[in-house]
Parts: C-alpha cells; sequence; structure tokens
C-alpha cells in the first residue's frame, strides 16, 4: 500500500543509511561516559532545535499521544545523570516547517530514531557504557503500537499529492540536517 510512511521511508532512504554511518562511526570512537556525553549532546541539539520548530504544528488533534513520546528532555536527564550538562553543543538546524504536514515530516525522523535506540543500547553497553539509557530505551515493548499510532496519524493527514511532497521533502531535509551534526568533530574537552 503506498502511504505516506511508505513514501518518505523511500524518499529518504540514502538520507537515513548516511545518517546512521555518521551516528555508529561516533559510536565506535565511544571510549568512556565523556564520550558519550558528547554523542548525546549531538542528539538534544537536534532534538531541541526540531522539536521547537515543529512545536506549534503538533498539537493533540493531530497526534493525540505526541506528550507520553520520547523528546529532547529524555535526552537532557541522560545527560545530567552522566554529570555533563547543556553547554557546548553542537550547531544543528532544523527543517523549514510551516505547516502540519512538514512538522510531521520532521517528526517521522525524530520517531524512527527513537525505534533505533534500543540497538544503540546494545552498541553502548559492549563498549562499557551501563547508565543514560532514558532516551535510546525507546518505548520498550509499546514500540511497534508508538509506531504504529504515529504512522496512522501521519498518513491521515496528506490531502493532495503536494503535501506528500512537502511531508517528503521535510524529512530528507531533516535527515540531512541530522547527519550534519554527527559529521561534526567531537567538541574538545
Amino acid at each position: 500500500m503506498n502511504t505516506l510512511s511508505n513514501s518518505i521511508k523511500e524518499a529518504t532512504k540514502a538520507g537515513h543509511q548516511d545518517t546512521e554511518k555518521k551516528v555508529v562511526l561516533r559510536i565506535k570512537q565511544i571510549k568512556n561516559e565523556q564520550d558519550y556525553l558528547d554523542l548525546l549532546k549531538c542528539f538534544y541539539a537536534y532534538f531541541s532545535v526540531v522539536e521547537r520548530a515543529i512545536a506549534p504544528y503538533i498539537t493533540a488533534s493531530i497526534l493525540p499521544d505526541h506528550r507520553d513520546r520520547r523528546n529532547a528532555s529524555y535526552i537532557k536527564a541522560d545527560i545530567l545523570e552522566l554529570g555533563g550538562d547543556l553547554t557546548n553543543l553542537p550547531a544543528a538546524s532544523a527543517p523549514a516547517v510551516s505547516s502540519n504536514i512538514q512538522a510531521m515530516g520532521a517528526l517521522y525522523v525524530l520517531e524512527g530514531s527513537i525505534m533505533g535506540g534500543p540497538y544503540i543500547v546494545q552498541m553502548l553497553r559492549k563498549l562499557g557504557i551501563n547508565r543514560g539509557f532514558s532516551f535510546f530505551s525507546g518505548y520498550g515493548e509499546h514500540a511497534g503500537l508508538m509506531w504504529r499510532t504515529f504512522s496512522e496519524a501521519l498518513n491521515s493527514l496528506p490531502k493532495s499529492e503536494l503535501d506528500n511532497l512537502r511531508a517528503m521533502d521535510t524529512a530528507v531535509e531533516t535527515f540531512r540536517n541530522f547527519g550534519d551534526v554527527f559529521a561534526q568533530e567531537p567538541l574538545l574537552k
């Protein structure tokens, strides 16, 4: 079935793979909790800027469980648990968002990255990192339900092919900007 979520998945395949490679490379460079803090700061910087950009457009009528979803506050809690702070964040740019369909296109990328969080936790545990996982733990046993709920809300929005294109373009830009955060050199300590 050709739904908007499937169309976004196809449109963002290259950007998704590119961003994933950059994130995995950063994870493989982690040697201690400070390095993990640097990774979390990348996620926090990006999630924060995108959440601010989409906030005016994601309402309970668009996504009823929006307030129950993982967000930058979980990343902040993990940073603080590890003794870090929110200074020296990497540069991050949100995609251009001026409608609910674009906001949901951007949120598609954030929600997808949350779904990949448990794999990141596995990688980090193998590297000796054992705390600061409230964000990357994702939705646990509710992951499938949360993704279905999000996808259904996304797929119910488009009223035209232009809506589909706007959502796809925003998702592509969101992935590109997300990857740019991880392409930066880790901050000097």
